[in-house]
């Protein structure tokens, strides 16, 4: 496979990771918090309604984990595309 392939690759991978991601992300902070809100409501958690702890604290709770979620798919991508960082690369800045 030639270099200009595996590049192509790598960059339709990452478009699909960031593309899955973004959609989780308006699932929950959008769909959660503005359009499921009063099915979700109908739930209590702590004593609030569902919904609105979506709308305050759990899409931000997702939001936090889905940036984990993208450093661990691109260190497996980078790594399965041979191009992960080493402990002795020094970069110019």
């Amino acid at each position: 496979m030639s270099s200009k392939q595996l590049h192509s690759d790598y960059w339709k991978r990452n478009l699909q990771i960031v593309s899955i991601l973004l959609g989780v992300w308006f699932l929950v902070s959008f769909g959660a918090s503005v359009l499921f809100v009063d099915q979700l409501d109908q739930v209590r958690v702590a004593g609030f309604k569902f919904g609105f702890w979506m709308a305050q604290q759990g899409a931000i709770y997702v939001f936090v984990s889905l940036i984990f979620i993208y450093v661990y798919c691109m260190a497996k991508l980078d790594k399965a595309h041979k191009v992960h960082d080493t402990e002795d690369q020094e970069y110019d800045i």
